[in-house]
């Protein structure tokens, strides 16, 4: 452990970022509470809510601004190596999860070869820290292989009921709540959450997202800690006012935390948003919610800032979830920082 964090540590001394060949890019951190952590962060969703494009601006603002070490990985073509969001059998690089401190899951109903999917198999059994964004609630869904089908979000499988989502998260995919595309969310905070260091520095109806809220089955499994719910709202606009009714009677939590224990007893944190859109990242609140619960996986919850800095590193200019064009020809050696901060 110690010789990793002095590996780690020397190549962020000397560079700020450095692409994966063939497969993703990483940006070091230099220095702040994240030094000598290693996250990596996942993103394939089929250019719906553009993964794609919000975790390596995550990533910059962790490594920049905290000092995490963030290796970004994602869906890519194999003909030509470039980023694909639609490609389903190919994330390489997923080795990077053996130095893994943190995972963020932000892909879709990925179909992925026996040899790529066992980094996170075997990731998932050490019972180190996950965190899912949007879509990371049904990441897998196995047509090619049966070797892990239980992990698909509609498994049947018995005690694998609803895949990885339901069993590692708390939930998988059920439904849109509310209706998808003409209505946003405004998130409020969960009874007794508002104590929560994952909430801190926010205020309570801060976040805003321009995507609807996903129904999950209510109670969550008595593991989960709702923190946020949805509140929907009537149109797609942060000013728009609460839909009358039941859709809002009860609200869905749109922000919890899990326990899950792996088949050795080890006892894994886990942070789950059903938020998180590329667009919905231009809100800062929603920004430092993903920071702060990156503290909170990793265990430095006590040095989360009054206020973490989450100013975005450079141009930010994302896509909206309503267009599902993406930008074509991007490889990952494309997207890392050319200077220092």
């Amino acid at each position: 452990m110690r010789l990793r964090s002095v590996l780690l540590f020397v190549l962020t001394a000397f560079c700020v970022s450095w692409s994966l060949p063939g497969a993703g890019v990483t940006y070091g951190g230099t220095h702040g509470p994240g030094l000598g952590k290693h996250i990596v962060l996942i993103a394939g969703d089929d250019a719906e809510y553009h993964s794609e494009e919000a975790l390596p601006a995550l990533a910059k603002i962790l490594a920049v601004r905290h000092g995490f070490t963030c290796t970004v990985l994602f869906s890519i073509n194999p003909d030509d190596g470039t980023i694909d969001p639609r490609e389903r059998r190919n994330i390489p690089g997923l080795e990077a999860l053996k130095t893994a401190d943190l995972v963020i899951l932000f892909i879709r109903w990925r179909d992925l070869p026996d040899d790529q999917m066992k980094h996170f198999i075997d990731y998932v059994g050490s019972g180190r820290p996950i965190m899912s964004l949007r879509t990371g609630t049904h990441p897998f869904w196995f047509k090619t292989s049966k070797t892990y089908e239980k992990w698909s979000w509609n498994s049947k499988v018995p005690g694998w009921e609803g895949g990885f989502g339901r069993k590692v998260l708390g939930e998988t995919w059920i439904a849109h709540h509310g209706k998808h595309g003409q209505q946003s969310t405004r998130a409020l905070f969960a009874p007794d959450a508002g104590s929560s260091p994952i909430l801190r520095g926010i205020r309570d109806g801060e976040i805003w997202t321009s995507t609807d809220t996903y129904e999950v089955r209510l109670p969550l499994p008595p593991t989960c800690k709702p923190l946020l719910l949805g509140q929907v709202l009537s149109w797609v606009g942060p000013d728009a006012d609460p839909v009358p009714g039941a859709v809002n009677d009860p609200m869905m939590p749109v922000a919890w935390t899990n326990t899950f224990t792996t088949e050795t007893g080890k006892a894994a944190r886990v942070f789950t948003t059903t938020m998180g859109a590329a667009d919905g990242l231009e809100n800062e609140a929603l920004r430092r919610l993903l920071v702060n619960a990156v503290y909170w996986a990793v265990g430095i919850e006590s040095k989360i800032p009054a206020k973490a800095d989450v100013a975005l590193v450079g141009v930010y200019s994302p896509h909206s979830f309503l267009s599902e064009v993406y930008a074509a020809g991007v490889k990952p050696s494309d997207l890392a920082l050319e200077s220092k901060p």
